[in-house]
């Protein structure tokens, strides 16, 4: 029995590389954030409106124009929601005070019970620090309070460092909208063959096309979310109804941790504002419904089991963008797996990663990745009879 050519295995030394140069590449990403991650969200907001772009250039608007159109308008959008959301916030955090209060009051059992708990951790540990205070040993002084600065310059640093990273942004996105697949094709053939530049430029339009209607499609899921919501937490009675309804929306994009701050957030405005136990589980329970139904139902159902990812993953995503790049890496993280994910399904060598990211289990995506190995070398003997004959 003769066996088939083994596959060749990465040398050491180039495994070594690869993860020295990944190594490398995070610090700077991590020691220079301020200034990747315009550039990431540039980039992402870029595969998010591209689609409409492309559309009206289709049409005969020149792409400069197009992007202008398209990126003037998500601003405006994004900007007249802020705007029509600002009053109801306002009133919600000046009302701050008087929530915490309302809170401590009734939490007050439970508050009661952990001030005990601390109270005998208390003594315990002053009955520990007897002995050594009896052998001589003197309490150190207290430390003299350092004059706190003033915060205004540091306050005034971050609003004008935010500002310029938002004009960067919208710049950047307007450029890399503007420019279109032309630009990626000529980057592309710089530095690749023509043979690897056509399938590089492939994998990209893929993931722009891909990327682009994954979250247009989500973006009408959270908006029914976030309608839905407004109408129970108004059939409810609860106050700022509409608040609630954009943050369920909104927070619902990023996977598993926005639906469960959403449920927090909103079980905690229903114990401050209804003093039944019946109102706040009803409260919780109703959006607790609509999520279950969002996430099983209706996104399995428009959106297919292709682009899902594993739980895992997603919640390492998050974490570590969040560890690296803040809000802006919780904001990239999403994305960036989708890209990859997409990427690895119209690539011939993207088996491995694929299985990675997926959501299914082991042995299925070993099957799967022999099953598209198989077919792949099924395709090649095929052309020999047609070269015999």
């Amino acid at each position: 029995m003769s066996l088939g050519p083994a596959s060749p295995q990465r040398p050491r030394s180039s495994l070594a590389l690869i993860l020295l140069v990944s190594g490398l590449i995070g610090a700077l990403g991590y020691f220079a954030r301020s200034a990747f991650i315009p550039v990431g969200l540039a980039i992402l907001f870029a595969l998010l409106l591209s689609s409409p772009v492309e559309a009206l250039h289709r049409r005969g608007l020149p792409r400069s124009v197009s992007a202008l159109l398209i990126l003037a308008i998500f601003l405006g959008v994004v900007g007249g929601t802020v705007n029509f959301l600002w009053e109801p916030a306002q009133k919600w955090l000046a009302a701050a005070p008087h929530t915490s209060l309302v809170i401590q009051r009734k939490l007050g059992p439970v508050a009661r019970v952990m001030h005990r708990i601390d109270v005998v951790t208390n003594r315990a540990g002053h009955l520990t620090d007897a002995g050594s205070a009896a052998g001589g040993g003197t309490a150190s002084p207290a430390a003299k309070v350092a004059a706190t600065p003033s915060d205004s310059d540091g306050l005034l640093a971050e609003t004008r460092a935010a500002l310029v990273a938002a004009v960067t942004v919208i710049i950047l996105t307007l450029f890399l909208l503007a420019a279109g697949p032309p630009v990626l094709a000529r980057m592309t053939a710089a530095f690749a063959s023509d043979a690897h530049a056509g399938h590089a430029l492939r994998v990209i339009e893929a993931v722009r096309s891909e990327v682009g209607r994954y979250y247009a499609t989500i973006a009408l899921i959270n908006l029914g979310l976030g309608a839905a919501t407004f109408g129970a937490m108004m059939a409810l009675g609860m106050p700022n109804p509409l608040l609630w309804g954009v943050l369920a929306g909104v927070l619902n994009f990023i996977p598993y941790v926005g639906s469960a701050t959403t449920l927090l957030v909103l079980a905690v405005v229903a114990l401050v504002s209804f003093d039944g136990a019946e109102r706040v589980l009803a409260v919780a329970g109703s959006y607790l419904a609509l999520a279950t139904i969002e996430g099983q139902i209706v996104q399995p159902l428009f959106v297919g089991r292709r682009l899902e990812l594993s739980p895992i993953i997603v919640f390492l995503a998050l974490w570590f963008g969040g560890w690296f790049w803040g809000v802006a890496g919780v904001v990239l993280a999403i994305p960036s797996l989708v890209a990859l994910k997409v990427a690895a399904e119209h690539s011939k060598q993207g088996a491995p990663l694929l299985a990675f990211l997926s959501p299914g289990t082991g042995k299925q995506l070993m099957l799967g990745s022999v099953g598209l190995k198989g077919r792949q070398a099924t395709k090649k003997p095929s052309a020999a009879p047609a070269n015999a004959e």
